[in-house]
């Protein structure tokens, strides 16, 4: 009796092993993509677009998730560009990171889109936005064009091809792994894929 106890006892921990499958729940890359995590850290990529209904939903979740995070885990939030027409957008993000203003933005330039039902997909459009929240338009009028966020701009799409991003929001994994919510079933599920990875990588385990 007591070999059978054992044995039930054993079986959640076993499904709990097995939850997550590569192929499945996420998936391994062929070839390593860059990352720029500190040595001893485990980055973890956010693919999104400012634009995307399911990122906006994303948004506050994953925010919380980043803030529960010990210190050896690095996140970045990197803008995509499926096609020329996103990257007014992503050069707005890198502008805003330039200047120190994500932690005060971010979240409203979701909120300008998605509630105020404003339309951001120009230059012109993005910078009268942002004249509004206070910075000057000539600044970042300045910093858009510049070759820095040029720059950033070619890195953060040669990332998303290296991920091989397809939708978002999406999730990377110390260059090495990749998942969604249409991967793991779940935006929820998705981050519960993303903790058991990085535990891997951790552990020494990772492929």
């Amino acid at each position: 009796m007591a070999a059978a106890t054992l044995g039930m006892a054993a079986l959640p921990a076993l499904a709990q092993a097995k939850e997550f499958e590569d192929g499945s729940d996420y998936l391994t890359l062929d070839k390593p993509a860059p990352t720029e995590a500190p040595a001893g850290q485990v980055e973890v990529v956010e693919f999104f677009w400012y634009s995307c209904p399911h990122c906006n939903a994303f948004e506050p979740r994953f925010d919380a998730w980043v803030k529960k995070q010990p210190k050896d885990v690095f996140v970045r939030r990197m803008p995509v560009a499926f096609r020329p027409s996103f990257e007014p957008q992503q050069r707005l993000y890198f502008v805003l990171e330039a200047l120190g203003k994500l932690d005060e933005l971010h979240r409203k330039v979701f909120y300008a889109i998605h509630t105020e039902r404003q339309e951001l997909t120009s230059a012109e459009q993005i910078a009268a936005w942002v004249e509004k929240q206070g910075i000057a338009k000539a600044k970042f009028t300045e910093l858009y064009n510049s070759f820095a966020v040029t720059t950033k701009v070619r890195k953060a799409t040669q990332l998303q091809n290296a991920y091989a991003i397809d939708g978002v929001p999406s999730l990377g994994i110390a260059g090495h792994y990749f998942t969604s919510a249409t991967q793991a079933k779940t935006l929820e599920r998705a981050l519960q894929v993303t903790d058991f990875l990085i535990g891997q990588v951790r552990s020494g385990k990772a492929k």
